[in-house]
């Protein structure tokens, strides 16, 4: 019988090769790779391998599972156990099992893989499946929301006359004297959780993703706003983003519990850091670019040197997840709020509290200008920490859900406060704020 197979196997193989010989070649990562990621990992991945076989990475799918068959044959003219178990007709044997067969147009793209040579065309055999199928062109977004979406991230344009929002599938840009949409840049992950311009304010970098699917890092040119650039791609969410003072690296919070710094002029990975047991969920770096500090569900905040990836510093005190991390201008200590409802200020150099900030409420994240900390929290107020003081100085009412996130633009000067805070929350409402005298300035719900 097995013979027979062969026979018919080959004959397949060859008719088809044959009819196609004037189409481009299947590709791996654009043609074949998506079909095993969507309808034959759930049964065939690294936590359930169904009859010992696995198909999440290009070097599992070429070892052979219980039965022993090769999945791939060498040649066209050798079996492949996993042609033969998509292509047979016994619903006990073919696969996928419990579900609909591949369509005849999938059959035929494996069966002109295998015929050509079954080749792989990405950058590393090892590489999971969903990290060698090339990144999504994501559709547009609806032309408007039937309900907003929670801001998880804000930021002020570089000349402060526009404030960016994280949208669905896209940013929305609103001219910040008015409060009006000005205009909207897609093809982006389902949410955005980090947003940072570079340092000349041409690239904006947008962590983004698909909770518990899918992440990664677009580079966009906010002038154009065209994609030029996808990094740090994994299956889950980034959370923060961070851009090395006096470089062109960038570093991203990961859920995989490591930290990527990438350059973002070559697009290559400068290195991993993995330091933490848990998600990261903010990162920071010193002025000076020489340290790097994180935070982590993990219910720790690190510091580690820039340059290296060494570990400087491990805090412990939190006692509860931490959601924001900055570094003190002198480099010698470092704030950190989360979960338990405080700011710890704590050294460097022996991970001892010096100084401890009640707050009354879970703090979401940190920012820092000056001397001044913003912390957006759960209890629908945004506060000001005077960091000379050790205490709350001002506190920002109004929103009617959890702030989420904040951004800052402007100086303060000897003539005044010009310093504007924006502020968004879980129901999609931003507020701008006078940090002068706290006084609202403008608000209205992100929503197109």
């Amino acid at each position: 019988m097995r013979s027979l197979l062969s026979v018919s196997l080959v004959s397949l193989l060859s008719a088809a090769a044959s009819a196609v010989a004037e189409e481009a070649p299947v590709s791996f990562r654009r043609d074949v790779a998506p079909i095993l990621l969507d309808r034959c990992q759930a049964c065939h991945g690294a936590k359930k391998a169904e009859g010992g076989y696995r198909v999440d990475t290009f070097v599992q799918l070429q070892k052979a599972g219980d039965s022993g068959e090769p999945p791939i044959g060498a040649s066209a003219a050798e079996p492949s156990e996993l042609l033969r178990r998509i292509t047979c007709t016994d619903e006990f044997e073919r696969m996928p099992v419990d579900s609909d067969p591949l369509s005849a147009a999938q059959i035929a793209l494996f069966t002109k893989w295998i015929a050509a040579g079954a080749k792989f065309d990405g950058a590393d055999p090892a590489q999971p499946l969903r990290l060698v199928i090339p990144p999504p062109t994501y559709a547009a977004a609806p032309a408007s929301y039937p309900r907003a979406v929670p801001i998880t991230a804000v930021t002020f344009s570089p000349d402060g006359k526009q404030l960016v929002v994280g949208g669905y599938h896209e940013l929305t840009i609103w001219d910040v004297a008015s409060g009006k949409l000005a205009r909207r840049i897609g093809n982006l992950g389902e949410r955005t959780y980090a947003l940072r311009f570079s340092p000349d304010g041409q690239m904006l970098a947008v962590g983004c993703g698909q909770p518990g699917a899918s992440g990664e890092v677009r580079l966009v040119r906010f002038a154009s706003g065209g994609v030029t650039g996808v990094v740090c791609r994994s299956d889950d969410v980034v959370l923060d983003l961070a851009f090395r003072p006096g470089s062109t690296q960038l570093a991203a919070a990961m859920t995989d519990s490591s930290i990527r710094v990438v350059d973002t002029a070559s697009l290559s990975e400068v290195r991993t850091i993995a330091g933490h047991a848990d998600w990261v969920t903010a990162i920071a770096y010193s002025d000076d670019g020489t340290q790097l500090a994180s935070a982590s569900l993990d219910q720790s905040a690190k510091v580690f040197d820039a340059e290296t990836g060494a570990v400087l510093a491990s805090y412990p005190g939190h006692a509860a997840a931490v959601r924001g991390v900055c570094i003190l201008p002198d480099n010698q200590q470092v704030v950190s709020v989360g979960d338990d409802q405080k700011v710890h200020r704590w050294q460097i150099a022996d991970a001892k509290k010096v100084a401890e900030i009640g707050i009354g409420a879970e703090g979401r994240a940190l920012l820092r200008t000056g001397d001044d900390l913003f912390v957006p929290a759960a209890d629908k107020r945004t506060r000001r920490i005077d960091l000379k003081e050790n205490k709350v100085a001002q506190q920002f009412e109004g929103h009617g859900d959890w702030v989420l996130s904040a951004a800052i633009f402007g100086a303060k000067q000897e003539a005044g406060d010009a310093r504007v805070l924006a502020t968004g929350d879980f129901a999609g409402e931003v507020r701008l704020w006078k940090l002068a005298d706290g006084s609202l300035q403008q608000s209205w719900l992100a929503k197109p």
